[in-house]
């Protein structure tokens, strides 16, 4: 069985890849709305897993830490800290078009503190925890946190207290929350050419809806699937 730290690893290493593939595909200034479409969604897609992370980690992995540490609650409190401001970046990143200027500087800066973020995690924290915990131990957090991430939050919540019991007790309602509006968006579907919702329909791709959408000036796009697109379009053309 995978302990909290394998669990953890596996997570980091999805990050910085998603992370790495964001860098090396960065759009071209003049970009079309196929490619920013896209890029929102793999955008998307980070931030989805972050939220997730970030949360589990403030439930389960930073309580152990200050209970198992003698200087834990130092710990917890620079890595928590440091969370806040990511969840700060990436609620505002998350409200935006990916042809907003602010859009990429906030990627970056994500990207700059998060790599700051893990490194911190994996050698000033992971070698301490690694000899306060017993396999036992380290086996039934891993367990706790991959089982939570079936319900763990899939946005950044900067407003929620990072400590367990707020978690916790707000936790299942705000996940169910975020999962209903992923659901009625289409957010966090990965799309392939030709497939899902980047798929033609009636004609249109949602690539091509969202263009007309953006010429049209609707507001909100970013965060629609190809459906609302649709009818949005629509109804605007109807007017």
């Amino acid at each position: 069985m995978p302990d909290i730290f394998d669990v953890l690893a596996a997570d980091h290493k999805e990050v910085k890849q998603m992370l790495a593939r964001l860098e090396k595909n960065r759009p071209r200034r003049g970009a079309g709305d196929d490619a920013l479409a896209k890029r929102k969604e793999k955008v998307e897609q980070l931030i989805i897993e972050e939220s997730k992370h970030e949360a589990l980690e403030e439930m389960h992995f930073w309580p152990a830490v200050r209970d198992k540490l003698p200087d834990g609650d130092k710990l917890a409190d620079k890595a928590t800290g440091q969370e806040q401001e990511a969840k700060h970046v990436l609620d505002k990143l998350d409200k935006l078009d990916p042809s907003d200027g602010k859009f990429e500087e906030l990627l970056t800066k994500f990207a700059e503190s998060g790599h700051e973020h893990i490194e911190f995690e994996e050698t000033q924290v992971w070698p301490k925890l690694r000899k306060a915990l017993s396999k036992k131990e380290a086996g039934e957090i891993g367990k706790k946190f991959s089982d939570g991430k079936k319900t763990a939050p899939t946005r950044p919540h900067p407003g929620t207290p990072p400590r367990p019991g707020a978690l916790k007790s707000a936790g299942p309602a705000v996940a169910a929350a975020d999962k209903a509006r992923d659901a009625a968006t289409g957010r966090g579907k990965r799309t392939t050419s030709g497939r899902g919702s980047g798929s033609a329909a009636n004609g249109h791709t949602k690539a091509e809806l969202y263009q007309e959408a953006r010429k049209l000036g609707i507001e909100g796009r970013s965060s629609m699937n190809k459906d609302e697109l649709a009818r949005r379009v629509t109804a605007a053309k109807r007017k």
